[in-house]
């Protein structure tokens, strides 16, 4: 059996430059909390901002809260502290709906933008709400007007002129596969697909905040996210849509609500878009839900994305290298890229019995999740995990793996939620 050295562990936590962020979280006792990358966890900050908003902004001043408290701009405002996280400039980035729902809304506005162009090209291994909003539109509109021509992820790396072409209208792509952890070339996938006529779609739901993202640097067209995973927004928190700068003079998004028009309170029943990236918004907002994403933000102040980046690479070799010691390691195949470079916060492991393995973990107190058809998932979230996590939970793997407890019926039950 493998010997853990803790006091090495901790000794590279004392040296952290991003420790001090884990005080803000609240991370439950004896737990070590891998699923970040699924849903991230509250912040102090955050669980006083929503009583703040209910306790006193909503009790106390009711309907004056949209001016007295600027509930009104509370899109903006998230979206203006979202916009240096993904590398963009202010008046670019708000925060509304859901990934989905922005999708929608970007996919159709940039088909629109293709006059005589149908295709979209995607992964086939995109997260499958992306794929589905193509579908969607493509049934809504007809094939004639939007076609969904999905790749292989090496096939699109190794020949994207074979699959991005003068036909293609809109190029969607996530940069960290939800599955795999896999991260593709952005910037050179962009850059490929301009040069052909091609606009971008970028999905970072995987990658906001647990890396650099350089949407403006890089030239993409519009971007989606969520913030429930590694900016800590809270479940089902409301999302983020990015808009370049040269786009919005000449977009038209299709859920023309009353909070993107230019004017909201003249109640005029002829719709006219703002000119900002306020357009996107559609329905009255949620202002509690959004309320805590603000608060989460705050997490992120004076956050260098780069040490973000190298501590993520950090923890997951440190996973790596410790599993590896133990005689069990060969069960599990790693499916994420071996380069960390070439892949997001999480490492993905293959195993047919991953599903109550995972189930054996979170009895532990360890939080992993599991991915259809037999992959487990390790997430990590540099301003809250630690190297002393990463020790525990190998070392809490390990006691499941030999004394085979996974294979005890309780695990085999399957949940709704995976």
């Amino acid at each position: 059996m493998s010997s853990i050295d803790f006091a090495a562990l901790a000794e590279r936590d004392h040296a952290d430059p991003l420790a001090a962020k884990r005080n803000l979280f609240r991370i439950p006792t004896d737990t070590i909390y891998l699923d970040g990358n699924s849903l991230g966890l509250m912040t102090h900050a955050t669980a006083t901002r929503v009583q703040e908003v209910v306790q006193r902004q909503w009790a106390n001043d009711g309907i004056k809260s949209w001016n007295q408290h600027d509930w009104v701009n509370l899109p903006s405002l998230v979206g203006d502290k979202i916009a240096p996280i993904i590398g963009a400039a202010p008046g670019q980035v708000i925060c509304c709906d859901s990934i989905s729902v922005n999708l929608f809304k970007v996919l159709s506005a940039a088909i629109k933008l293709q006059d005589g162009r149908t295709q979209v090209v995607s992964t086939q291994d995109n997260f499958p709400t992306d794929l589905y909003m193509v579908q969607g539109l493509s049934q809504l509109l007809g094939e004639k007007h939007c076609a969904l021509t999905t790749v292989d992820e090496n096939a699109i790396l190794e020949q994207p002129s074979q699959f991005i072409n003068e036909h293609t209208a809109v190029v969607l792509l996530t940069e960290v596969n939800f599955r795999t952890g896999r991260r593709l070339p952005l910037q050179q996938l962009i850059a490929h697909a301009h040069a052909v006529g091609a606009l971008v779609i970028v999905d970072l739901a995987h990658s906001a905040g647990a890396m650099p993202v350089e949407l403006d640097a890089w030239q993409a067209d519009f971007a989606v996210g969520c913030t429930y995973k590694y900016l800590n927004g809270g479940p089902g928190a409301p999302a983020f849509v990015y808009v370049a700068k040269r786009h919005l003079q000449r977009l038209n998004q299709p859920l023309a609500g009353w909070f993107g028009h230019a004017q909201p309170f003249a109640f005029d029943p002829v719709y006219q878009p703002a000119d900002t990236i306020k357009q996107m918004l559609s329905g009255t907002p949620s202002i509690i839900a959004m309320s805590a994403v603000d608060a989460a933000l705050d997490a992120f102040t004076g956050v260098d994305l780069q040490q973000v980046r190298e501590k993520s690479i950090a923890l997951s070799e440190l996973f790596l290298e410790l599993l590896a010691s133990y005689d069990f390691a060969h069960a599990f195949e790693c499916i994420s890229p071996a380069d960390p470079r070439a892949r997001g916060s999480q490492l993905s492991f293959a195993h047919d019995d991953a599903y109550a393995i995972c189930q054996a973990l979170i009895e532990a107190n360890v939080i992993a999740d599991f991915r259809a058809p037999n992959y487990l998932r390790v997430g990590f979230t540099p301003l809250y995990t630690s190297y002393t996590d990463i020790g525990v939970a190998v070392e809490r793997l390990a006691a499941i793996m030999q004394e085979e407890s996974y294979r005890a019926p309780r695990f085999q039950q399957r949940h709704a939620v995976t």
